[in-house]
């Protein structure tokens, strides 16, 4: 096929900008995590992303709503869960009706005993538990007798932690295939298996840049399939080929979003016609998580210092999203993931600046499907809209 033109579907993973409809049933009433964050230090200053329509997505403390310069509006979930999988394959047409098992209080002994004989080492902690606290506490024990922590949150996540100098990260990642695809199947197959190396000592442990996610394969057809068999390329930045389980996309990681940025940038300045996807991971791992309030808004002034110099990348004919795949409010007192809508704001010299009022998560497919000249999964395709 023939392709004329570049979209880039740029994830802003867990930059949510209010409590979805069905909030409540996540347990997430109150959360927003752009509007909490905004009121949290008095305001937003981002002159870029105001320019853009950020501010006219949802109110926002700091930010107007004048001439923007991007159509623009707000996506909401409708697949069961609140996870990054969950969010990735609903942006890419596959809706899920059903939920991925979660263990807030722990795996069974079944799957326990399974991974500890199956990879022959002992298993700490099995609780849900925050990543940097749970490795304070059992990592001095991992060090003394080589086993793993394993431990989950409140999302669909099978984590196992281990020291780099203890266990090496080639045993660590085998270890993590076992439990992928040999432990957690049939009723209990999380969507993730995330192997998370650390080092350091005592008090001063460490998570590394080496963590690996093991996803579950999509059990349907996504929009990255369809431009497989179509042809047309497709270049990955971030965790994106992960949370595929490598299905119809590789990708390049970045540990940070200054990472993501600049391979964001690299890839606009060299690539062909074709689909870019790019997962920017810092908003939920570094401070979502961790409830940095004040890293995330440090974060989003590097990320409206980026978007100009990215957006001007863009030739005629491209297309560009920011958007996110689930909230992470780090303002309340949950360290998860939250039921949230996310922002949608679209540009490129072909967009006509204009409200696209509330959609769904899978429009954002449609959209890129339509571009592309493919036959769309699920979703209303927002492209003869936003084109002038």
């Amino acid at each position: 096929m023939t392709v004329s033109g570049r979209f880039a579907l740029i994830v802003l993973d867990g930059m949510g900008i209010g409590e979805a409809p069905d909030a409540y049933d996540y347990g997430d009433r109150g959360s927003n995590t752009l509007g909490n964050v905004a009121d949290a230090v008095g305001g937003l200053d981002l002159p870029n992303l105001e320019s853009l329509g950020l501010g006219c997505c949802r109110r926002i403390q700091g930010l107007q709503c004048t001439t923007p310069s991007a159509a623009y509006g707000v996506a909401i979930p409708k697949s069961k869960g609140k996870d990054s999988t969950t969010g990735h394959w609903e942006l890419c047409g596959l809706v899920l009706d059903e939920p991925f098992p979660t263990y807030p209080g722990g795996f069974p002994g079944e799957i326990i005993d399974a991974f500890a004989q199956q990879t022959r080492r002992r298993v700490h902690a099995n609780c849900a538990s925050s990543g940097t606290a749970i490795i304070e506490e059992y990592g001095p024990q991992q060090q003394s007798d080589g086993g793993w922590i394993v431990y989950t949150s409140a999302d669909s996540v099978f984590q196992v932690a281990a020291h780099e100098d203890v266990i090496s990260r080639d045993e660590l990642y085998r270890a993590c295939e076992v439990a992928r695809n040999d432990v957690l199947v049939g009723e209990h197959a999380v969507a993730r298996v995330i192997a998370r190396p650390f080092r350091g000592v005592p008090g001063a442990y460490e998570r590394t840049r080496h963590r690996r996610d093991f996803s579950l394969v999509p059990p349907g057809p996504t929009l990255l399939d369809g431009l497989a068999d179509a042809g047309i390329p497709r270049v990955g930045v971030g965790k994106v080929d992960d949370l595929f389980a490598g299905r119809s996309i590789a990708s390049t990681h970045a540990a940070t979003n200054a990472e993501a940025f600049a391979l964001i940038a690299e890839a606009l300045d060299s690539m062909e016609p074709g689909l870019l996807f790019a997962n920017v991971i810092e908003f939920d791992q570094s401070w979502g998580h961790r409830n940095d309030v004040a890293g995330f808004h440090q974060g989003l002034e590097e990320l409206d210092q980026v978007v100009n110099p990215l957006i001007d990348r863009l030739e005629d004919g491209d297309i560009m999203i920011f958007t996110a795949d689930h909230g992470n409010d780090p303002t309340t007192p949950s360290t998860d993931h939250s039921r949230e809508m996310v922002p949608l704001l679209v540009v490129g010299p072909g967009i006509r600046p204009q409200a696209l009022g509330d959609r769904a998560f899978a429009d954002v497919g449609a959209t890129v499907a339509e571009f592309f000249g493919i036959e769309r999964q699920q979703g209303a395709s927002m492209l003869e809209a936003i084109r002038k």
